[in-house]
């Protein structure tokens, strides 16, 4: 975490009566710079309250209920905090059409999610040697945006 990441933290931490040792995570959405800013300016307007990610069994950083993330723009730019409320490992093929709604993507709908999330894991499995398949399990996770 840079120099800059870290000074925002410690400023959310006082004003939000936090322990400056309080773990957090910064990263950011997307494979692209273009991605990433979209996605975090979504956030930041509370549109976007969940996202998904591929789930590696045997990974001890699946993220947890209470967990504290800063979502990072596409330079690497803090924009905001957000704490997970629900977390759920599911089949990709099962996801529902209201997680997509509130992915906030575009028009919302799950066909549009589908579409992109389709082309996102595909590309993402075959960068691990992998191949992607409906039933691939999905880290679901619904955050609330804190500051």
């Amino acid at each position: 975490m840079d120099k800059e990441v870290k000074q925002f933290w410690q400023d959310f931490c006082l004003k939000h009566n936090l322990s400056a040792g309080t773990k957090v995570d910064a990263w950011a959405f997307g494979s692209s710079e273009k991605d990433a800013d979209e996605l975090a300016e979504l956030v930041k307007r509370g549109i976007k309250t969940a996202t998904t990610s591929e789930y590696v069994p045997g990974d001890e950083d699946i993220p947890k209920v209470g967990d504290w993330n800063i979502i990072l723009d596409g330079q690497g730019k803090p924009v905001c905090v957000v704490q997970d409320k629900v977390v759920e490992i599911i089949p990709y093929n099962q996801i529902s059409a209201e997680h997509a709604y509130h992915e906030g993507e575009r028009d919302r709908s799950y066909q549009y999610w589908r579409t992109v999330h389709d082309q996102f894991f595909e590309e993402e499995f075959k960068a691990n040697r992998q191949k992607f398949y409906p039933q691939a399990p999905m880290v679901c996770e619904i955050f609330e945006k804190v500051g």
